[in-house]
């Protein structure tokens, strides 16, 4: 099977029944930790650090209160780390364990969390960690024949050995990334650096504030020195299900993706939660809009508009299977953010990826679309991605 096949609702409709009929139960943890709101962020961070989770339930007196998110910490740069958890406390949609696995990933995508809460009413009685959740590609025979270059992402970022610290925390916040792969001049993979090396570099008992994380040491700490160098590649013609092994066995959250030693791509736990999302059943093209703030959700009627146009113009030419984007924000001024915002459009069997950066959130996503079009329209004349060439 290959992803084109998603197209296909027969066999769309006997995949999205076999990794469905998986329990909720089989892949859900009920050992997790948990803060309280009133806990200063100081010590949410050590949480953080003992346990590898970077979304953390916030739990009174038995009640579920929310998730607070280490990305969501990094942002608020002027805060004091003895500051409450209540003023950066998450909301996600409910999930129960009787949920489908396909809505569960679709949630987990949407939200762009590490960990998802499992709930009974008010309560929380366990945890969906991702990388349990990408298990369920090893049960199933359809998904696991997907190509690794069909899911992956490309371009990738990635860093340069010397590059310091500080460049790989900008790049993370500015993109929203958890991982990021580190390269040698000839483009090779050297290592991997992640938020996991973050955290056990960064925090220190002096620092007061977000914004003293950011001004320590770490200027004078090349990503060399901390990134992990035993880090796993995987080819770009790997079976997924070589790629899901690799994850779950080790604890990776990623992987980078190379052809012979050079760097190409990079996949994700994402990027497999993506695929297994898009098995859901819908009556017409899937899009996920992810990463927007309570205050941002004005700009999702204009967003959904220029989509809709787009739509129609593409589907004369090819017919669109998903549209997913992802938007990040970063470079705080005035209370105003700029944003990036990743796309990905499948179509005929293709993955054209874009990205676009801009100050206002609506303009940024309207000339993010407009590229798109235009890629779609520009597909027969050029290789618009690493995915079609390889085919």
């Amino acid at each position: 099977m290959a992803v084109k096949d998603l197209e296909d609702l027969k066999k769309l409709s006997m995949l999205r029944s076999q990794i469905d009929g998986i329990s909720v139960d089989r892949i859900m943890s009920e050992d997790f930790p948990v803060v309280s709101s009133e806990d200063r962020i100081a010590d949410v961070l050590a949480v953080m650090k003992e346990t590898r989770y970077q979304d953390v339930p916030v739990v009174d007196q038995g009640e579920f209160m929310g998730m607070v998110s280490y990305s969501s910490i990094l942002r608020k740069k002027s805060v004091s780390l003895d500051a409450k958890v209540k003023g950066l406390i998450r909301n996600f949609p409910s999930v129960t364990a009787d949920m489908e696995i396909t809505r569960i990933a679709e949630i987990v995508v949407s939200n762009n969390c590490r960990q998802l809460p499992i709930l009974n009413g008010k309560k929380i009685v366990g945890i969906i960690e991702r990388n349990r959740l990408i298990e369920i590609v090893r049960d199933i025979r359809a998904l696991k024949e997907i190509k690794v270059w069909e899911v992956m992402s490309n371009p990738v970022e990635s860093v340069k050995v010397n590059d310091l610290m500080d460049d790989a925390l900008d790049l993370m916040i500015r993109e929203d990334y958890r991982t990021i792969p580190v390269v040698d001049e000839q483009n090779a993979v050297t290592g991997i650096v992640g938020m996991r090396e973050i955290i056990d570099n960064n925090w220190k008992k002096e620092n007061k504030t977000i914004g003293d994380l950011e001004k320590s040491s770490r200027s004078q700490i090349t990503v060399e020195s901390i990134a992990t160098t035993s880090a796993c590649v995987i080819e770009w013609d790997a079976d997924i299900s070589q790629a899901v092994d690799l994850m779950v066995d080790n604890k990776f959250s990623s992987l980078p993706v190379v052809e012979g030693k050079t760097l190409v791509g990079i996949i994700t736990e994402f990027d497999i939660l993506e695929l297994i999302s898009a098995c859901r059943e819908r009556d017409m093209l899937f899009v996920q809009i992810s990463g927007l703030e309570d205050d941002e959700k004005m700009a999702v009627e204009p967003i959904y508009a220029d989509i809709e146009t787009m739509v129609s113009k593409i589907s004369k030419i090819y017919k669109p299977e998903s549209l997913t984007m992802h938007v990040s924000r970063y470079n705080d001024v005035g209370g105003s953010f700029k944003y990036s915002v990743s796309a990905r459009l499948f179509i005929n069997g293709t993955a054209v990826q874009m990205k676009e950066v801009g100050w206002d959130l609506v303009q940024t996503c309207s000339t993010l679309i407009k590229k798109l079009e235009d890629a779609v329209i520009n597909m027969k004349d050029s290789k618009v991605t690493f995915r079609k060439r390889k085919k």
